[in-house]
Order: structure tokens, then sequence, then C-alpha cells
């Protein structure tokens, strides 16, 4: 072992035991099996190490006792949530520990005065929902993992859901953020009014910033009203083109879905095979709009007219067909893991460029020899093409890559950008100067390094190392 293998392991040690004399021992785990199980999110893996440790927090002193020890010590820290990101920003890395803040999970307060909630990180999304819906309220953003995914991660990528066609993102529900800095101090940036421009935005600044510049410890989210009223659409067109510009003939109609999402032909196909419905013998592309308040019913009656103007089948749903429509949807990220055979992407263009991304993907897909599947958050203009063959050979592979880079650069050259919610992490570090130039990485660098100059807050994620 050499001289620096040999002090590495050492300092590796003794922060081990420094962090075994401040915590429970049910709180520190070195076992193989454990670090290797907390090592990857479920993003494409491009390099990993496995933690020297992983550590469950359960206070906020907890979190400020072991980023002191890491600072200390200079080890990395990965903070994680439900593990459940697909842009490895969860990926550990070399001698980092990973600092699990699922036992975070207590909703510390819920105001249905005031239409606030304040959360611990760990807090399940689906649980914040539950407690809410007891007041009448909602928590608004509701990623496909929503039922796993915490709140604290949903900050860490500023997540979406499929209610972002109305409600907006994460980003747009917190007020408020408790976080630990880099070397152990704790802070709280913004209010808990709906209002409030004191000083700079520090909240938003956090929330997206994927654990880089602190560790969230605690949210104050805005709540909205849960919906009286409930309608769902299901329009089925013979071109997923068409179905793109009913997106756009709702915009000229003035009416506002909650829900507003997109699935192509093979898409549909795929959902068939794998859950036994009939999605695809009824249209070659499927518009699925949600309206929810008291105009709902008047909103759909003119979201009809609209869209079959443009060639689509409208159905309106009872609430056990739609439930089952919206979890179809919902899970239909499951069948579009990457793997060796497959890559999904996160990217979202401007609503009046849907149909020509969609007409693009599928000629680019032709063009080099591989299948291609769409769904997307269309009322937002957030896409999640997946690109497949059917073996795995160098070739398939190398098309795969390509297909996946042009289509990269056809959603910035009109106008988009390379992720729309799932975050930079560490897989989409290679695309970001695609869309952002160096003057401008250059600034977010150092604004990384003021907040954290070690460089021990999940290194090598959301921003690129200087050339």
């Amino acid at each position: 072992m050499g001289l620096a293998m040999a002090a590495r392991t050492d300092n590796e040690t003794a922060f081990v035991r420094d962090l075994g004399a401040q915590l429970r021992s049910d709180q520190l785990s070195v076992e193989a099996a454990v670090r290797t199980a907390y090592a990857v999110d479920q993003g494409p893996i491009l390099a990993y190490a496995e933690p020297v440790a992983v550590v469950w927090a359960e206070s906020i002193a907890d979190v400020q006792t072991v980023v002191r020890i890491a600072a200390r010590h200079g080890v990395p820290i990965i903070a994680r949530g439900a593990g459940t990101g697909v842009s490895g920003g969860a990926h550990a890395t070399e001698g980092s520990i990973v600092l699990s803040l699922e036992r975070m999970n207590t909703i510390l307060e819920l105001n249905a005065a005031d239409e606030v909630a304040r959360v611990e990180p760990g807090v399940v999304n689906a649980d914040l929902n539950t407690a809410a819906a007891e007041h009448g309220l909602m928590y608004a953003p509701d990623p496909a993992s929503y039922k796993v995914s915490t709140i604290g991660g949903n900050v860490a990528t500023n997540a979406g859901g499929l209610r972002c066609a109305k409600y907006g993102v994460t980003r747009d529900a917190v007020l408020a953020l408790d976080v630990v800095l880099a070397d152990g101090e704790l802070i709280h940036t913004g209010h808990r009014t709906f209002k409030g421009v004191a000083g700079y935005d520090l909240t938003s600044l956090f929330v997206g910033s994927e654990g880089t510049l602190g560790i969230v410890v605690g949210i104050t989210v805005r709540l909205k009203y849960l919906p009286t009223d409930i309608r769902t659409l299901a329009v089925f067109f013979p071109t997923v083109q068409s179905a793109a510009e009913g997106v756009l003939a709702l915009g000229r109609a003035r009416v506002q879905p909650s829900i507003l999402e997109l699935l192509d032909g093979p898409s549909l196909q795929e959902l068939d095979l794998r859950n036994g419905s009939d999605l695809a013998s009824r249209g070659t592309a499927l518009l699925l709009a949600q309206f929810d308040g008291l105009a709902a019913a008047q909103e759909v009656e003119i979201a009809i007219a609209a869209l079959t103007a443009l060639g689509g089948r409208a159905s309106q749903e009872d609430p056990d067909e739609a439930n089952r429509l919206m979890d179809l949807r919902r899970h239909s990220r499951g069948m579009d893991v990457d793997s060796e055979i497959t890559v999904g992407e996160d990217v979202a263009v401007p609503r009046s460029q849907l149909v020509h991304y969609v007409t693009a993907l599928e000629e680019m897909a032709v063009r080099h020899g591989v299948g291609v599947r769409v769904i997307a958050h269309a009322g937002d203009g957030n896409l999640h093409p997946t690109f497949h063959v059917a073996e795995h050979t160098e070739e398939s592979v190398a098309a795969l890559g390509r297909a996946l880079d042009e289509s990269i650069d056809k959603a910035l050259a009109l106008g988009g950008t390379i992720t729309g919610e799932h975050g930079v992490g560490q897989y989409k570090l290679r695309w970001l100067g695609l869309e952002q130039n160096e003057d401008l990485l250059e600034l977010q660098r150092g604004i990384k390094n003021y907040f954290d100059p070690a460089n021990i807050l999940n290194p090598g994620k959301a921003i690129p190392a200087r050339r």
C-alpha cells in the first residue's frame, strides 16, 4: 500500500471512529451490503464508489455533527433521501459518506389557516398530501415517485410532476428552508408568507442545487386548496403530432388543465404489454387532460370542442378509470429506466415547439436505427423521450448515444433545456456546457466555492469542474 493510500485509509478510520463517538450504533454502518445499497440512486451509473460509511441523521443536531466531523477530516458528504433520483445526483464518490435523511420524517406543523406546512426533509410527498387532505388542502408538486420520494429530495432536484401544468414545480411551492452549511452552521432562508422580497432569494438558490451548497434540514411549503371538482378527459388522436397540437389548442381556448400529459403510440403499446391495458386500440396517441376547481365541468366542454376539431376522440372518464389512467401514466417511468439497451431523457422545449420536437425525435430515431417512445408533461413542454434497441451490441449502443446527443442538440436549438425536472446530477454534466457558456459556469463555480470552499458537499454533481 502506498503512503498516500495508507494516509487516506488512516483518515477514514479516524473519521468513522469520530462519528461513532457522537452517534448511536444504529445510526452508523460500515457493512459492505449497506454501503452497496446506498451507493447509487436510480440514475445511469457512469462512475461511483462505495461510501466509507452510511449515516442516518435523526435531527438537525445530528446533521451538524456529521458535517463538522466530515469537514475536519475532509470527507465528502452525499446527502440522500429516498434514492429515487434518475440523474446520478446521489451517487457516492471516492472516500465519501452517504448521509441519509430518511429518518427525519416528521411533519412539524400544518397550519390550515396560513395554508403552510413545515416538514423535515425525509417526509414522503404522499404522506404530506394525506395529512393536508384532512384540512381540505394539498401539496401540489407530485413527481411520479410521489408515493416514495421525499420532500427533501424533491427540493434538491426542484422536482416537477403531473400537476406542473397548473401549479408549477417544487420551487413554486417552497417558502423557506433550514440549511446546514459546509462548516456545520445552520441558516434559515425565506419566510412563511406568500410574498416576501427582503434580501436575495437564497431559498430559490438552494432549491435545485442538488445538495452541493448545503444540506436542507427543514422546509416550509405553501399548500393549495384541494379541488372540489375534478374532471378527466382521455383524448385519442390519429398522430402524435395532432396530439401535440392539442396543447396549443387548449391554450387558445383559454382553459387551464391541472394535468396535461401526452403519450405516443409506442408508449401506449408498451404500457398495454406491461399492464394488460388496451390503450393502443383506442388511438395512435393520447392526450390525458385533467381539470379541477369550480369551473372544471365548463372547461371540459370547451376542451372537448377544441380537441375534437383537431381530430381527437374525447371521452370524459369516470373517477375509477381516470385514476387508472393516471396511475398508468405515473408508472410509465418504470418502463423507461436506463439500461444497456434503453436510454431515457428529460428535456423541455417551448410549448410552441412540441410538434417540431416530437417530429424530429421520430425522424432521428429512424435515421439512427433505434426505437423511440415519447411521454411528455405536455402542459409545460417537458418531454421524456426514450431511445431503445433490441439487443446489446457495440453498434447499437453507439447508435443510442448518437440519437441521445442529437436529441439534446435539437432541444437546445428549439430554445429548450437539457433537463426539465430531473436535475443535472452526474449524468448531464457532459451537456451542461452546451446550454450555459463558460462565463456563466464560472460564476456558478464561484457560488459553489463560497458556500463549500473545501468541496465536500456532493462533489462532482450539478456543476462541472474547471477544465
